[in-house]
């Protein structure tokens, strides 16, 4: 209980700090936020140097456009939305670039193995992979779920969509990650 009353104290002062246009609230609102958007958006973008340019992008739009958001949400709803909006204009633009879709996923798996650390488990280097065999939606739904541990209720802000069509998402992800984990590691 202490945990939430201190991150809604902090959120409450995030955004009255934002809303004067001071900076301090900018600094608050990327030293929260800065670690959680960026692992959310590294597990969309396999790349470091694309994702810290993405999450960058992402701290500018906050910035423009902090008088757009009413605080009928939570802050970091506002932000994940705002990151995977970000995450997903970049890997559409580079479908268009590799033209075919399979062609790109082979990319974005290529840098998940080239981005992995020397010591990696391979499980975790299949994890990811497998990630991005995955639509955009189921990942997205995915992510947020698993590695973030958000609430389907908390999800369905940041996506619009609605909990059920979330719960569906997530349960097929699941199998298609499972599934992919089993082929590819029962060689090793």
């Amino acid at each position: 209980m202490l945990q939430r009353n201190h991150e809604t104290d902090t959120e409450g002062r995030i955004v009255t700090l934002m809303k004067d246009r001071r900076p301090e609230g900018m600094k608050l609102l990327m030293d929260t936020y800065q670690s959680r958007l960026y692992w959310h958006l590294r597990r969309l973008i396999p790349d470091h140097a694309t994702c810290q340019d993405v999450l960058q992008d992402v701290f500018v739009k906050v910035f423009e456009r902090f008088d757009q958001f009413n605080a009928q949400s939570k802050l970091y709803t506002w932000l994940y939305r705002i990151a995977a909006n970000e995450a997903l204009q970049l890997l559409a633009k580079q479908k268009r670039q590799f033209g075919v879709m399979s062609d790109a996923v082979t990319e974005l798996q290529n840098m998940v193995a080239e981005e992995a650390a020397p010591d990696a488990e391979l499980i975790h280097v299949l994890l990811h992979k497998a990630l991005h065999e995955l639509p955009e939606k189921q990942r997205i739904v995915f992510t947020l779920r698993y590695f973030d541990d958000l609430s389907y209720e908390d999800i369905a802000q940041i996506t619009s969509a609605s909990i059920g069509s979330l719960k569906t998402n997530y349960h097929y992800a699941k199998e298609k990650i499972e599934k992919y984990i089993r082929t590819h590691y029962e060689g090793h």
